[in-house]
């Protein structure tokens, strides 16, 4: 197989599993560590993958990658409607419940069904407390809902309420659970999201929270970036849609964290 060939492969690999490890790519291509890593040179010299200890990630995969709110809406959506669906039946049947909904997509596909969510019994009351403008948007036309937005500096990229402002409010309330999103999570690092000021407000959500449930498509499982919000140990419950990896599985087992596969 010519050069050229071998590196369209790789960067194939690369975008299709968000990692490769140097030991894999030698076996598959039947030749030297050294001619890997030189792979892995020119493909990083082209902006195809960034190289990290013991192979490469993609580009998406750096720490402090993000896409914009309307780049992640149209991705994953089976897999962000199945895990809405089953954390609706994580909502608290009770007279007077109250949730806390994190900004993101993955909680959008969440809020979309509140949208239209009904009292068990009449009378029953749902509070929703969030920080997302445009899911404050769509839960306002539900007559059944009471609907709080959390005050503060609005951060363009994700239309998250953020700041200190907004960590000073959550840090007043105790919701009964809060839903959170996550950008990464991994075994020893815990949950992370690239912005340090976003990271905050996810932070004083989780610690707000008698309940912290956690809902993340399988590319955020096994991933770290900038700055971590949580650790493993601070949540109850994560709703994913496949089986995390063994390492992350006996991680989040050692922490006492339900798992619900969507």
């Amino acid at each position: 197989m010519f050069a050229e060939e071998r590196h369209r492969r790789i960067a194939e690999l690369v975008s299709a599993q968000g990692r490769v490890g140097v030991n894999e790519l030698a076996e598959l291509f039947s030749i030297t560590q050294e001619t890997v890593r030189r792979d892995l040179a020119a493909l990083e010299e082209a902006g195809q993958l960034r190289r990290v200890h013991g192979g490469a990630v993609g580009i998406d995969r750096l720490t402090r990658s993000e896409l914009s709110l309307g780049e992640r809406q149209s991705q994953r959506l089976d897999e962000k409607a199945r895990i809405a669906a089953a954390a609706l039946a994580l909502v608290p049947h009770s007279p007077s419940a109250s949730i806390l909904l994190d900004s993101g997509t993955t909680t959008a596909a969440m809020a979309e069904r509140l949208a239209s969510w009904e009292p068990a019994n009449a009378g029953d009351e749902l509070l929703v407390i969030t920080n997302s403008l445009p899911m404050a948007a769509s839960l306002s036309t539900n007559p059944h809902l009471l609907l709080d937005i959390v005050g503060g500096r609005v951060r363009g990229l994700t239309s998250a309420v953020v700041g200190a402002r907004a960590t000073e409010q959550l840090a007043a309330l105790r919701p009964d659970v809060a839903f959170i999103g996550a950008n990464g999570i991994h075994a020893d690092f815990g949950l992370s999201t690239p912005d340090p000021v976003e990271a905050a407000t996810k932070t004083a959500m989780v610690r707000a929270a008698r309940q912290v449930v956690v809902l993340a498509d399988a590319s955020k499982l096994g991933v770290e970036t900038l700055v971590r919000f949580a650790t493993l140990e601070e949540i109850d419950t994560l709703v994913t849609t496949t089986e995390p990896s063994p390492e992350l599985a006996a991680a989040l087992a050692a922490a006492g964290v339900e798992l619900v596969i969507a």
